[in-house]
């Protein structure tokens, strides 16, 4: 299993932060996701269900992601979704903004991902912690550099 947490400061508003992780932007701050569409309950709602279609080089991977967390307050925004890839990987994310001051904004990001046979947990274990770690940075100065843009 693979576990992390990371966190940066972002010099904008939480809400204009805290837009990018709408399911209408969503492909602003994931460019791999192809198609991203509700299928159970609402967005923003604890249970709700979409079902993501992801490009990885020539593949695409269709899987559904369930929200098992979801808070939309003044001074702190969390998500937390859960989905298989793959049939080998659960990945388990969790979005954090805690408002510092009217243009600053802290995002803090954890996640874990776990092989659910053997195939998965050998991938992991082949996997390197560099290139995860790398694809963790690149996502989070992917979030900065929207929510400063926008």
């Amino acid at each position: 299993m693979m576990q992390w947490k990371e966190e940066i400061t972002i010099d904008a508003n939480i809400e204009k932060v805290w837009e990018l992780f709408a399911d209408q932007n969503i492909k602003k701050i994931m460019p791999k996701i192809e198609e991203h569409h509700l299928i159970e309950k609402r967005e923003g709602e604890v249970g709700a269900k979409h079902q993501q279609k992801y490009r990885e080089g020539k593949r695409v991977e269709t899987y559904i992601v369930e929200t098992l967390a979801y808070e939309d307050s003044e001074i702190q925004k969390n998500k937390k979704i859960k989905f298989v890839l793959g049939k080998a990987f659960e990945i388990t994310l969790t979005f954090t903004l805690f408002k510092i001051d009217e243009s600053q904004t802290k995002f803090i990001y954890e996640g874990q991902n776990r092989g659910v046979n053997f195939v998965g947990r050998a991938m992991l274990k082949l996997g390197s912690e560099r290139s995860n770690n790398l694809v963790i940075q690149e996502f989070m100065q992917k979030v900065r550099q929207e929510a400063i843009k926008s």
